[in-house]
């Protein structure tokens, strides 16, 4: 709402300045505060001040956009964090800029004027359609705004907006600049190609052992050993501290009988329904079933099947319309109803079976209960435990110590690296505690890590206890994998040298047609390809080449998956017509339109800050938002 008080009278150029939002503080050469400002002054350009409670005003502001967004609010140190302090000081001081600028230009607006503007917002208009002095009132109170503080920051709105309109009001894309636009991005091309696979290629044999040793010793930092890591453990989950044995039968039967009603089920039952159109519709419909016509005929009568009309096993309370539950459990087993008058339709309703009502006896859910009351027990004691296992690490407690102090076991994992991987490759099996590998390797052996949080109840302590240093392997232990990489190679490097063959044939005139024949190979076509499609062979680095000349134009690139490579030559070249009158031009030219104004009054302000010079009161800014540094 407060956007819309601060709009101007329907003019682009006011709505622009509510618009503006970060100017880089990097780009106004900014110096803090200088002797002879008022210490309620947030920023100052030249001479107009940005207030501290404009400043406090708009930040919260932004911070309850912002929090309304995500679904809950936004403490002043999170809005810091996400750059809002730079984004509400960055709007207030272009409009300072922009106020500066209009004072030094003497420019003003009449007071008849600046009445005018505000009684036409339509913020402001009441149940008639015309100006309510009672709905401005009413919008400037739930926003914070005394009504002279409004009417002068609409002024200054106003006195923006006629420099700004100066500046930039008239300002259109040139014709030849859309032309230009347009064909480059509804231009339409076709191309006919050659498609080089692995497959034409064929199997690659396995490389010589002088060869495949000179390229393991070429591309040896691939096949490195990572960096291994061994920790130890202690977990502290509601699971390891449960003692179900502690839980007697007469808790346990307590725990049934206070929730009894979670393990009773309501009479339920599993029924079908058939809507109709009509009441009349309906109505022949109930006439044939008390004919003799079966509920299943009826269905096969109007072609519906099972999916049509099931409405599963339901509870009476499970029915959204009251008088539809009620017919239902009015039924027997395989009975019919007549015609029922629903919520949004007549239906008839088949009841197909019928489930009486039962409660789970207690023999077949005591283990769960009595699973869930340690679980329960635990959770209670976890904080505490906490709290202890905290104070005897900080006493220099070895993890050993921990575990035998607090009966929790002390876990050893094989070695993994980085990736949680074994050294035989395998998954390595930890705790689902975020962040536990990174922070293992970011310790090292002898240093006491911050305590992990295991799920919502949970926590580990670990240690590092070896570094197993990343090493060369020896090409005999890593055989299989340089065997791969060097057939891949090779089948890559043949493609390309096939390829490359085509183009070579291409470029010297000779038909994509004729070099096929003479290699065996299919010409394929695609038409309609634009600058920014998709094709499931032609990829990004195809469509590059094909738009990178004029029709005629031979290239060769891999195709979008990488597995292969297309040798391909551009047939035809499309660009509609331009037309200046037609709806999609006319959308763009206000795009670019409005594009080019911002960026025009944007450079504006920038250099008015550089020639006013900024100005910014940190350590104020800093004492409103509570922080006890400086949040640039």
């Amino acid at each position: 709402m407060l956007d819309a008080l601060r709009k101007g009278a329907g003019t682009w150029i006011a709505k622009l300045f509510i618009g503006l939002l970060i100017f880089s503080f990097a780009a106004w050469g900014v110096t803090d505060f200088l002797q002879g400002f008022g210490q309620n002054t947030a920023a100052k350009v030249g001479e107009s001040e940005v207030s501290l409670y404009e400043f406090d005003r708009t930040y919260r502001q932004e911070l309850n956009r912002i929090g309304q967004q995500i679904g809950r609010p936004l403490s002043p140190q999170e809005g810091a964090q996400l750059g809002l302090v730079q984004q509400a000081l960055g709007q207030l001081v272009g409009e300072a800029a922009m106020n500066n600028a209009s004072r030094e230009l003497q420019l003003g607006v009449s007071d008849a004027r600046l009445s005018s503007i505000i009684q036409s917002d339509p913020s402001f208009q009441g149940a008639t359609g015309r100006y309510d002095r009672g709905r401005l009132q009413q919008l400037l109170q739930a926003n914070g705004y005394r009504e002279d503080e409004y009417v002068i920051q609409r002024r200054r709105i106003a006195e923006r907006s006629q420099l700004s309109e100066g500046i930039a009001g008239g300002m259109v894309a040139p014709a030849s600049y859309l032309e230009a636009l347009n064909s480059y991005q509804r231009e339409t091309r076709s191309i006919d190609y050659l498609l080089v696979t692995a497959e034409q290629i064929g199997e690659i044999a396995d490389p010589a052992d002088d060869v495949l040793a000179s390229y393991y010793e070429d591309n040896k930092a691939n096949f490195r050993a990572p960096e291994y890591r061994e920790i130890k453990f202690v977990t502290l989950t509601p699971e390891s501290l449960a003692r179900p044995s502690d839980v007697t039968d007469e808790d346990a039967r307590a725990e049934y009988e206070r929730a009894k009603d979670d393990f009773f089920e309501p009479e339920r039952r599993k029924v079908r329904q058939m809507s109709f159109s009509s009441k009349e519709d309906a109505e022949a419909a109930a006439n044939e079933l008390a004919g003799g016509k079966t509920f299943d005929e009826l269905m096969a009568d109007r072609n519906l099947v099972s999916n049509d009309v099931t409405l599963g096993v339901m509870a009476q309370a499970d029915f959204l319309d009251e008088a539809l539950g009620t017919a239902a459990f009015s039924l027997g087993a395989g009975e019919t109803s007549g015609t029922v008058d629903g919520r949004f339709s007549t239906v008839i309703l088949n009841v197909v079976e019928v489930l009486p009502e039962q409660t789970t006896p207690y023999e077949k859910v005591k283990d769960q209960i009595v699973t869930d009351l340690a679980r329960e027990q635990a959770e209670r004691e976890i904080l505490d435990l906490l709290d202890e296992i905290e104070d005897a690490r900080a006493g220099g407690a070895l993890l050993d110590e921990i575990g035998d102090r607090f009966d929790q076991p002390v876990q050893a994992p094989e070695a993994f690296d980085s990736s949680g991987k074994s050294m035989s490759g395998t998954d390595v099996t930890l705790p689902e505690a975020e962040g536990l590998v990174s922070g293992v390797f970011d310790s090292d052996v002898g240093i006491e890590n911050d305590v992990v949080q295991i799920a919502d109840r949970g926590f580990l302590w670990y240690d590092v206890t070896k570094v197993i240093p990343s090493r060369d392997r020896d090409l005999s232990d890593v055989k299989r994998d340089v065997v791969s990489a060097w057939k891949a190679e090779e089948l890559s490097n043949q493609m390309d040298e096939k390829a490359a063959d085509l183009l070579k044939q291409a470029e010297t005139g000779a038909p994509l047609l004729a070099i096929a024949a003479t290699k065996n190979l299919e010409v394929q076509s695609a038409a309609d390809l634009t600058r920014s499609g998709q094709n499931s062979i032609i990829g990004r680095d195809a469509l590059t080449a094909v738009f990178n000349g004029p029709v005629g134009t031979t290239a060769t690139t891999q195709t979008a998956d990488s597995t292969g490579r297309i040798v391909l030559k551009v047939t035809g070249s499309n660009v509609p017509t331009f037309d200046p009158e037609a709806p999609e031009t006319a959308a763009i030219e206000g795009q670019i339109s409005q594009q080019l104004r911002d960026s025009l009054i944007g450079q504006y302000i920038t250099e008015q800050e550089n020639l006013a010079g900024v100005e910014i009161n940190s350590a104020g800014i800093a004492q409103v938002m509570g922080l006890h540094q400086n949040p640039m």
